[in-house]
């Protein structure tokens, strides 16, 4: 039976419930993104793997979205995610000409090397905290957020008067309830931002990552055009904050949420490298990733078909609560889950190169935050958590906690 389109929820209310709505409708069910963009929703952990590693899925619209191409939905929301030069949106060879500029800014040496001034920002953060005089404090505004951010610019540069500004754009990004008339002022003032660092850093070169990849050159002598450098920047300082973020915000929300599994955690009984999965797994950063693109006509094993030229949302949220990969309890957040793999970052040749970076910074985080505070709690006072407004971020917009 045919089903009309779903409507996602622009604002990402009920963001479980419409994954549960979607599963009955096949392997991959058609929904309908903001704007009236139509997209196929996989329903399945192991379809949208399947889909993330496939050839036959690109990423560049370009190419290979003909709505794109006739120059469809260019004004509005989707522009800051798929109108963009660099790795996000590339596909084949260009695709692995651009990671391959871009990853040794992420090498696991560059990676390691920032724990000692991860863990300096944390303690500052932390010490800040426990001078508010009534213990009452937003962790997201005071913790989840600024210690990815200051870690981020720091990483890539940013200027400290500019790192606000920042922040501000790259949550606009993220705020799928935007009109198309402020989504074309986000985008135009994200790319005098980023321009006037990458001009910056062509003048007066300095031991930071946008240095390197102005500097870096592949083999023939090219490297990233300035188009490129200041989409890749909007990439990296984006999603190498925003991810993390709502990582270490949804780790202490499932945790206080949690208190028997808390307490297991702090006596030693469960390392905090199984909070770290198993909150991406249940509440990943990232609920719904746009788009790629089939580059010819996609059957699925249920006999459900993706049209060439059809866009494809990588659904990481509904993945990770698949009852099919994780059994009829895959909603319920349980540290003791003995299989807790997920695709919070992706899969294939697009798995985020900045994953090894948001696992360092939780897990440096998150145990400093508990042995500082251990009797951290939900304000009681506050209300239920507010989420972002967003059907992509999946995190809290605010978090109430008394210290």
């Amino acid at each position: 039976m045919a089903h009309a389109p779903h409507v996602i929820d622009p604002a990402g209310r009920g963001l479980h419930a419409e994954a549960d709505l979607l599963r009955p409708r096949g392997t991959a069910a058609l929904v309908e993104l903001p704007g009236g963009i139509p997209a196929w929703a996989p329903t399945q952990y192991t379809v949208l793997k399947q889909l993330l590693a496939d050839d036959r899925v690109s990423k560049d619209p370009n190419q290979h979205w003909p709505a794109w191409i006739d120059g469809e939905f260019r004004e509005s929301w989707v522009n800051s995610w798929v109108g963009v030069t660099n790795m996000f949106t590339a596909y084949g060879a260009n695709h692995r000409r651009l990671r391959k500029l871009v990853s040794p800014a992420f090498t696991k040496r560059r990676t390691d090397a920032l724990r000692p001034r991860i863990e300096e920002l944390a303690h500052g953060l932390l010490d800040r905290m426990a001078e508010v005089p009534d213990g009452r404090v937003d962790l997201r505004t005071a913790y989840a957020h600024p210690l990815p951010m200051q870690v981020i610019c720091e990483l890539f540069g940013v200027p400290e008067d500019r790192q606000a500004d920042a922040a501000r754009l790259i949550a606009g990004i993220m705020d799928t309830t935007v009109t198309p008339e402020q989504a074309m002022a986000i985008w135009q003032e994200v790319h005098e931002l980023l321009g006037g660092l990458v001009a910056l850093k062509r003048a007066t070169p300095a031991d930071d990552l946008t240095s390197v990849l102005i500097a870096t050159r592949d083999e023939d002598g090219s490297g990233l055009t300035e188009q490129e450098l200041v989409d890749t920047l909007l990439l990296v300082i984006g999603a190498g904050h925003e991810t993390t973020v709502n990582l270490i915000g949804n780790a202490v929300h499932a945790l206080l949420g949690h208190p028997g599994q808390l307490a297991r955690v702090l006596a030693g009984e469960i390392p905090w490298s199984d909070v770290i999965e198993e909150t991406l797994r249940w509440a990943p950063s990232i609920a719904n990733l746009p788009l790629r693109y089939a580059v010819e006509d996609i059957e699925l094993p249920d006999g459900v078909k993706i049209p060439q030229g059809d866009a494809i949302l990588a659904t990481y949220a509904s993945a990770g609560r698949d009852p099919l990969r994780h059994g009829a309890d895959a909603g319920a957040f349980d540290l003791t889950r003995v299989d807790k793999e997920h695709l919070a970052f992706g899969h294939g040749v697009h798995y985020c190169v900045g994953a090894p970076l948001a696992r360092l910074e939780a897990e440096i985080a998150l145990p400093a935050l508990f042995a500082r505070f251990p009797g951290l709690a939900l304000d009681p006072d506050a209300g239920e958590a507010p989420h972002v407004e967003s059907f992509i971020a999946y995190g809290y917009s605010e978090l109430r906690v008394t210290l």
